[in-house]
Parts: C-alpha cells; sequence; structure tokens
C-alpha cells in the first residue's frame, strides 16, 4: 500500500493559503500526486483540522508519520503560511526564491518585506477592508496608512519590476496575495494611485500570469469544501428544506417518503453523495446537500446495510434538529468557472 501523502489544509480565498499554493506549485507539486489537498469552509472548520492544529487556521500542512516525518512516529503539522513555504522550497527551489546563492542582504530584504506585510501590512489592511469588524478604528485612516507602505514597495522595485534583485523572489510571492486583497476591496481607489504605476504594473504581471490562475482553480482550489468523514451527509428538496426551516425540526426521510413513512432518515458517508444523487436526485429541480455534524444529534444514528447492495449507509432514527446541520447548499456545486 502506497505511503500517506502529507495533507495541506487549505482555503481558496485566503492570502495566506494563496502564497502557500503558489510555493508548493514553484516547488513542483501536485495535489492527489505529491500531497492531498482538503479546501475548508472557514465558517465550519473540519474535526480533522481542528484535531490536527491547535490554531486551526489555514494553510495548514500535516506530514504522516508514515512518510518520515518524525523519528517518533507522529505525524508533524506545519501550523503556517511561512513554515509550509519554507518546507516546500527545501525540497525543491528552482527559481531559488530564497537566494541561497545571493548575498546576506538580498535574504534579509526579503525576510523584511515579509514582516512588514504580515505585521503592519495586514493590521491596516485587515482594518480598512473589513471596518465593520472594526468599529472603533478609522478605516480611511488605515487604508492610508497601507497606501503609504505600498508606496514604499512600489518605489524599490528593482530592475525588471522585482522586488528584490531583477527576478522574482520569495517576497513578491509572499506579498502578492496581500496587494491583490487590497485592490480588490476598492481596485478603482488602487488603480487611481499615480505614484503606484511600478507595483500597479508588478500585481498586473501576477494577475494576468499562468501562475496565479493555476492555484484559485482546480485542483488547487475546488469549488467545494472537503467533505470530512466524521459528518455525514443528507441530501434533501429545497422545498422541503425551507419547510422544516419554518416548523423547526427536519423529518423527510429521502425523497419521497417521510421519516414516519420509513422509520429513519437516509443519509450518506462522505464518499456516498454523488451516488446518493445520481440514484435518486439526478431529475429533481433544485437539491441540497445537508452537512450533519452527527454529535448534535438527539436520535440514535446507525451505519446500516443497504437491502439491495449490502453497502452500509448512516441512518438518523429520528428527526433531524436544525442545529445538527452546518450547511445546506445546492447540489451539485456551480461549475468550475461561475464566480465564487
Amino acid at each position: 500500500m502506497a505511503p500517506p501523502l502529507p495533507v495541506l489544509y487549505s482555503f481558496r480565498r485566503c492570502p495566506y493559503a494563496i502564497r502557500a499554493r503558489l510555493v508548493l506549485a514553484a516547488a513542483g507539486l501536485e495535489p492527489g500526486v505529491d500531497l492531498e489537498l482538503r479546501e475548508v469552509h472557514l465558517g465550519r472548520k473540519p474535526p480533522e483540522l481542528l484535531e490536527a492544529s491547535s490554531a486551526a487556521t489555514v494553510p495548514a500542512l500535516v506530514l504522516p508519520a508514515d512518510a518520515g516525518a518524525d523519528p517518533q512516529g507522529s505525524d508533524r503539522v506545519l501550523p503556517d503560511s511561512l513554515a509550509v513555504m519554507a518546507w516546500a522550497l527545501e525540497r525543491h527551489d528552482p527559481g531559488d526564491l530564497r537566494r541561497t546563492e545571493a548575498a546576506a542582504r538580498e535574504r534579509a530584504r526579503i525576510a523584511a518585506l515579509i514582516e512588514e506585510n504580515d505585521g503592519a501590512f495586514k493590521h491596516h489592511l485587515d482594518r480598512f477592508k473589513y471596518a465593520h469588524r472594526h468599529p472603533g478604528d478609522d478605516g480611511e485612516q488605515h487604508r492610508r496608512d497601507a497606501l503609504a507602505i505600498l508606496r514604499g514597495w512600489s518605489a524599490s522595485l528593482e530592475t525588471g519590476g522585482w522586488l528584490v534583485g531583477g527576478r522574482p523572489s520569495l517576497a513578491d510571492v509572499a506579498l502578492l496575495p496581500f496587494v491583490r486583497q487590497f485592490r480588490l476591496a476598492d481596485p478603482e481607489g488602487f488603480d487611481r494611485q499615480e505614484d503606484l504605476a511600478p507595483l500597479q504594473d508588478w500585481l498586473q504581471r501576477f494577475l494576468q500570469g499562468a501562475e496565479l490562475a493555476a492555484v484559485m482553480a482546480g485542483p488547487w482550489a475546488p469549488r467545494r469544501p472537503w467533505r470530512s468523514q466524521q459528518w455525514i451527509y443528507h441530501l434533501a428538496l429545497a422545498e422541503e428544506w425551507q419547510e422544516a426551516k419554518a416548523r423547526g425540526v427536519y423529518e423527510r426521510s429521502t425523497r419521497g417518503r417521510s421519516l414516519q413513512e420509513v422509520g429513519f432518515i437516509h443519509a450518506s458517508g462522505s464518499h456516498q453523495v454523488e451516488a446518493t444523487y445520481g440514484r435518486f436526485y439526478a431529475d429533481a429541480p433544485e437539491v441540497l446537500l445537508l452537512t450533519i455534524d452527527p454529535r448534535r444529534l438527539g436520535a440514535p444514528l446507525r451505519w446500516e446495510p443497504a437491502p439491495e447492495s449490502g453497502e452500509c449507509f448512516p441512518h438518523i432514527h429520528g428527526p433531524l434538529p436544525l442545529e445538527a446541520v452546518l450547511a445546506a447548499e445546492p447540489f451539485p456545486p456551480p461549475p468550475a468557472g461561475a464566480p465564487c
């Protein structure tokens, strides 16, 4: 049996996760080949992430003990983007993003830029972009403070339009997602800043390039969250789910049958959803996938064999309380070309 792959917990739009994916890709690693990528929803983090990392933030890379990550026989967790990027580049750094062959001052400059980005710039960015989360702060002042840092970066761009030396470095990759996020908060305002012209060109080179596009699409950034094996899933007609929300409890067993008729609510494991949809719901007009936390159920949950195949499915022997449903999302998910 093949050894387990490292597991990367990621979130498509998180700037820290974006830069980690950029560096992993630059190091030649591929999802499904060199690592398992698990896209998570930050509002309902899977139990596996919570168990692996006390911080429970993304990105987090779990290096399995079976792969020789830890001589003591335990999984090793890289809990943040800097650790993930360092691990990837230690394995393979074909573009010399770390500047291992350059003068020490270039490496010091890379470190200083990343520290300024992760510290002062991120502080101002959050309070400008998410001003509603910081009601006591002056969002416009934080925008001005962030712009002052951006002007410094813009003025320091060197020959070829890179932050350190005449070619890309880890500083360019590490800062890119945050500059991109600042622009997304106010594209017209960012583009109007004439003194940011060099940095605007720097950003556009990334926005129009293949590297960023690759890690913002599958397989590096799947549109739907990874399904935890510790949760169970139920396909519901959208109309019946809306009725359940109005009543305060869900009591449909499967399509066309109630809990009272069957005696339990049909559900699926993480690996069984597509087959269940294809067999029972493919021609239904509006279908939702309910993500259910078994720990919140009030009724017994039993894995029982289906009469036709003998395959075991999770059955909820009683009503489904609304508080056990972590999410109700359209199924199938939107196609890859749909907006976020």
